[in-house]
């Protein structure tokens, strides 16, 4: 019987029916209008005296203030209810599901806005990895990638379109996003057959369609995705010259093109950049005002070292005062550095920086090495970048020691740092060092939750 009267009722709701239910009601209230003007009593008029003499007769119980008061404390109440379920209803449209609540999402984004400038300078996935532990930290993060890639999707647009090559830009603004789902998903999504599309990357392709809209200003392009993304930070060019890598073998070969360089399979003597380049002003910038300046990881002579030829960038770090850190690679790389130790990356960012090895400590104060060492296969090219303290205190840079490893390999034997112990531990212990033992942003966001509740109180 229940469930027949609802149905009927909610039948009354469809759609067509509304309409002539509200014509239906008109028409009684113009009936009963009529009544009362035949009768002789103008229900305007009625209804203003019954109103006065109502609030009349509650001034007598209540004095005219307390019930203002009242009054008034009761409209509030309405608007401000009124406007938080409108606030969360529009929020509900745009945030997913299983977002934390808005309060923590506003009280953290308020510390992160106030976290240390950070600069993190390379390419690669080395660099998308750090920034994706960065990230929980601050969102005063500027990300200085280098624009040599020729190889893959990037090197075809390259090629074909004359746009500096998207690729590290692009992982570095997906790694940089608030939201790692759906946006992120889609600007990582290679294409797999097409004509033309094969092989390339959707966020490859949305940069250089930006890229052609902005008239080729690439700096502005990024800005953009990185608002798309709404990024946690700024990616930066280090330059905007196409660029090509030249390496020197040591069995005398010159080979030209980075993705030809890594193919190789010789060592490099000396890498240098054709032709010679300018750093983007934003760059130079961003490095001045740096609190926290971080070299690497990635590929030494194709991710980091490609950076370092641009003099102006060099000059910039060694005059910043900020605390600079190189984090050198977990295991070496085949084709550019088989069999180098933690000191010959840093002898080798320092020969091509042109930075004597007396004044090390102005480009790189501290050189953080990950200590858990992975079990690879004899046969495996690629192996645990061995570490030789005495030859780098040599030089005048400390050195960090600590247990980074992903235990998941990126690929066959091959192993990178753990994003988030990576970023924590130079949050928390290197950067921290220099600022007051005191409770801090920082110590806010590595907190448990039961730690941030009495934080916030």
């Amino acid at each position: 019987m229940n469930g027949g009267f609802k149905y009927r009722l909610l039948s009354f709701m469809l759609p067509g029916l509304k309409r002539w239910i509200l014509f239906i009601l008109i028409g009684i209230a113009f009936i009963v209008f009529g009544v009362f003007l035949l009768l002789g009593y103008h229900p305007i008029m009625v209804s203003g005296l019954f109103l006065h003499d109502l609030i009349q007769d509650a001034t007598h119980v209540l004095p005219h203030r307390i019930s203002g008061i009242i009054v008034i404390t009761g409209g509030a109440l309405v608007v401000i209810i009124a406007i938080a379920r409108m606030t969360i209803s529009v929020l509900g449209a745009y945030l997913p599901d299983d977002r934390e609540s808005i309060p923590d999402v506003l009280f953290r984004r308020q510390l992160l806005g106030r976290g240390p400038k950070v600069v993190v300078i390379g390419g690669g996935t080395g660099l998308s990895t750090l920034l994706k532990g960065i990230k929980n930290y601050t969102n005063n993060i500027t990300a200085i990638v280098t624009v040599g890639d020729d190889g893959g999707s990037s090197g075809r647009l390259r090629q074909e379109l004359g746009v500096l090559p998207p690729g590290d830009i692009r992982n570095c603004i997906t790694a940089l996003a608030d939201e790692e789902k759906l946006v992120t998903e889609l600007f990582r999504y290679r294409f797999h057959s097409g004509q033309g599309l094969e092989g390339h990357s959707f966020g490859n392709l949305f940069l250089t369609a930006i890229y052609e809209i902005t008239h080729g200003d690439m700096v502005q392009a990024v800005k953009v995705a990185g608002r798309i993304l709404n990024s946690r930070g700024q990616v930066v060019p280090s330059t905007l010259t196409s660029i090509a890598l030249v390496a020197q073998m040591k069995d005398g070969r010159l080979i030209k093109g980075e993705s030809q360089i890594s193919a190789s399979g010789g060592q490099i003597e000396k890498l240098s950049i054709e032709p010679l380049a300018d750093s983007t002003p934003e760059a130079i910038i961003a490095i001045a005002e740096a609190d926290l300046i971080i070299i690497g990881p990635g590929s030494l002579y194709t991710s980091v070292i490609p950076n370092l030829l641009i003099s102006k960038i060099v000059k910039a770090i060694q005059n910043a005062h900020a605390r600079k850190i190189y984090v050198c690679n977990v295991m070496t790389q085949p084709g550019e550095t088989m069999d180098y130790t933690a000191a010959d990356h840093i002898e080798a960012i320092l020969s091509h920086a042109g930075v004597e090895k007396s004044e090390a400590n102005k480009l790189i104060q501290t050189v953080v090495v990950n200590s858990e060492l992975p079990t690879v296969d004899d046969s495996s090219l690629c192996k645990p970048v061995s570490l030789d303290e005495e030859k780098i205190h040599a030089m005048g840079i400390a050195v960090v020691s600590k247990p980074l490893l992903n235990r998941q390999p990126v690929s066959e034997q091959n192993y990178q740092h753990d994003s988030n112990k990576l970023a924590q531990y130079i949050m928390l212990e290197i950067y921290k060092d220099k600022k007051p033992r005191s409770l801090t942003n920082i110590d806010y966001l590595a907190a448990e939750p039961e730690t941030v509740i009495s934080m916030k109180n």
